[in-house]
């Protein structure tokens, strides 16, 4: 009789429940496993012949045929070491195991019968819960991620014995009970503070604005005066992550295998991934797709430091997911989608030799050195980034000055109370920001009065505006007008919106 125990893969994203199919008959002492698995999963045997000899019990000495279905999926990985043991034991009639039907199983083993941990354990959990299985069995040190699904109970085990103990009754483990309250944390000992940052108002200024608007952001400037000390400093005034926005991030980092601490991830990603970055690294993909630095700053931020040295065929691959928030990767057997809903904070020089707007350091570049340096970002990437700042030197006495900063808690509580308004507006409808609005959303809330509508006439004809361009200053206006808890769109706000659109007017005059 075939024994039929449960299991899971990943499918991007998603966790998909497998069946594992256990058969023992007469023949020559042999142990096949089927159903597309990799070399991890062919290696499996001698895992389990140790692991079960290490806790007293024979490898059987018939011929046993393991099926991982839906065979025509690929699967890849030890994740399935323990239910497959567990299989085999059973089927040998050497362990009777209770209610196996119940059971979600997972976890790879050492060659002492000791689990470790495996990726992806949040997604899978999800996908049994789905299937309707009412316990999943965990390694240990998974048991904080896999218990932050509601409705089916996680039994966290160290061992290939406690495993067998537990589905056959004998076992007093009770389920692992997740509790918010162990994860809670302070934002603000995360961050560097913005308090540490003189002078600059004005791109503290733009960086308020893109935190409560959710509006992507590029500075421009000399070296030196301050363009990732800001960026690095942004997260913290972003406001915390709510629980579907921490599930989100957790299952990513589940999947890449870089969750610490087997927590719940409450802070917002930072990712600044080096400009030597192929596309691949940056949207994702590879042979079996996985997110790329794009879909790991989901909810967060992703920091692209001097963003012309970055191939263009890599940032033109941002396109899309700056559009859409998700990056779809289509293959021949099919397409996976990761999210990457980011906010996007870029900075470069102006120039090559980077003086261009330095009013002290004379530039050497010729105008068509400067063209072609600021050609490599295209105007439709351009377009999809809201806010253009200049960032200025810092001069002497701004550096020099006693007085203190405001703090990132301070702008964050400001931040906050505008992403309130925002939701409160925005409630019936799948966007959260500002910079999400749809097109309905824009003819609804940024609705314009007729001294307005001459204002931005003449802006766009003046400069030039892409129809992009021009949704995107509405966006920006409107939020600009919710941090001054104004209803209407007005002139200062649109002209406001306007300063930060720097590189759509002309370089030389």
């Amino acid at each position: 009789m075939v024994l039929h125990l449960y299991s899971a893969t990943l499918n991007g994203m998603n966790g998909l429940c497998i069946d594992v199919e256990v058969d023992l008959s007469a023949g020559l002492p042999n142990l096949v496993i089927v159903g597309m698995g990799d070399t991890a999963i062919r290696e499996s045997r001698e895992r389990i012949r140790s692991s079960m000899k290490s806790f007293g019990y024979k490898f059987p000495s018939k011929r046993m045929v393991i099926n991982l279905a839906p065979a025509s999926l690929k699967k890849e990985g030890a994740l399935y070491d323990l239910a497959m043991t567990l299989g085999l034991l059973h089927a040998s009639d050497q362990i009777s195991l209770q209610n196996y039907q119940d059971y979600g199983i997972l976890g790879e083993l050492s060659l002492d019968g000791l689990l470790r941990p495996v990726k992806g354990v949040l997604s899978m959990v999800i996908a049994m819960k789905k299937k309707g299985l009412k316990k999943a069995i965990v390694p240990y040190l998974n048991r904080k991620e896999a218990a932050v699904v509601k409705g089916i109970d996680i039994f966290p085990v160290k061992t290939l014995a406690d495993a067998i103990l537990l589905m056959t009754n004998k076992s007093q483990l009770h389920p692992y009970i997740f509790s918010e309250k162990d994860e809670s944390h302070e934002v603000k000992k995360l961050y560097p503070d913005f308090k540490d940052v003189k002078g600059q108002p004005f791109v503290k200024r733009a960086l308020e604005i893109a935190a409560s608007g959710g509006h992507n952001l590029l500075m421009v400037g000399a070296p030196g005066t301050g363009k990732s000390m800001l960026a690095k400093r942004f997260s913290g005034i972003l406001p915390k992550m709510n629980f579907e926005e921490s599930l989100e991030c957790t299952q990513i980092q589940s999947i890449m295998g870089i969750l610490k601490k087997d927590k719940l991830v409450r802070d917002r990603p930072f990712r600044s991934p080096h400009h030597s970055i192929s596309y691949v690294g940056l949207v994702g993909g590879g042979k079996d797709p996985r997110p790329g630095e794009i879909s790991m700053a989901h909810n967060g931020v992703l920091f692209l430091d001097e963003l012309p040295e970055f191939n263009r065929s890599v940032l033109e691959v941002l396109r899309q997911p700056l559009e859409d928030d998700q990056v779809t990767i289509a293959r021949a057997s099919g397409s996976i989608t990761f999210p990457s809903q980011i906010i996007l904070i870029a900075a470069m020089n102006p120039c090559p030799c980077g003086f261009l707007t330095d009013e002290k350091k004379a530039c050497h570049c010729t105008s068509s050195q400067i063209q072609k340096y600021r050609a490599k970002i295209s105007g439709p990437l351009l377009d999809r980034i809201d806010l253009h700042v200049q960032v200025p030197s810092v001069s002497f006495e701004a550096i020099s000055q006693k007085s203190e900063e405001e703090s990132s808690s301070d702008i964050r509580a400001r931040v906050e109370s505008v992403r309130k308004i925002q939701e409160e507006k925005l409630s019936s409808s799948s966007s959260r920001v500002n910079a999400h609005m749809a097109d309905a959303e824009i003819e609804k809330y940024c609705s314009c009065e007729k001294d307005v509508l001459k204002v931005l006439k003449k802006v766009i004809e003046d400069l030039g505006f892409s129809a992009r361009a021009y949704t995107k200053l509405l966006k920006v206006s409107r939020t600009i007008a919710d941090m001054e808890k104004k209803e209407k769109i007005s002139v200062e706000h649109v002209l406001e919106a306007v300063q930060y659109r720097g590189l759509d007017r002309p370089i030389f005059s």
